[in-house]
C-alpha cells in the first residue's frame, strides 16, 4: 500500500508561482511512474504532468512552458512548480503512483486545492 500526501497549494494571483509537493510513503520511484493530475468542478481529471520511473518527464500542451515536475528520491517526493498561473489553472491537484508489472498498482493522493485568482 502506497500513501500519497499532497501540499502547498493555495489562493495565488494570476502570474504567480506555487510549488506542490507530493509525499511517498516509501522509496517508490525506481518502481512507479509519477503523475500530478487536476479536476475542475464539473469536468474529467486531467494528467499535468508526468515523470516515468527513469525520468523521463511529459505536460499537458497547456502547462507546457510554466510547470516543471521533478522528484527527491532521497526525500521520496515529487514537485510541480507551477509558474505564470492562469486562472484557468485553478483545480484541485491530485498525486499519483502507476505501478504496471505482471500486475497493476495505482494510488491517489487527496488533493490540494490551487485557485488563481485577483
Amino acid at each position: 500500500q502506497v500513501q500519497l500526501v499532497e501540499s502547498g497549494g493555495d489562493l495565488v494571483q494570476p502570474g504567480g508561482s506555487l510549488r506542490l509537493s507530493c509525499a511517498a510513503s516509501g522509496n517508490i520511484f525506481s518502481f512507479y511512474n509519477m503523475g500530478w493530475y487536476r479536476q475542475c468542478p464539473g469536468k474529467q481529471r486531467e494528467l499535468v504532468a508526468s515523470i516515468t520511473r527513469g525520468g523521463s518527464t511529459n505536460y499537458a500542451d497547456s502547462v507546457k512552458g510554466r510547470f516543471t515536475i521533478s522528484r527527491d528520491t532521497a526525500k521520496n517526493t515529487v514537485y510541480l512548480q507551477m509558474n505564470s498561473l492562469k486562472p484557468e489553472d485553478t483545480a484541485v491537484y491530485y498525486c499519483n503512483a502507476d505501478y504496471r508489472g505482471t500486475t497493476r498498482y495505482n494510488y491517489w493522493g487527496q488533493g490540494t486545492q490551487v485557485t488563481v485568482s485577483s
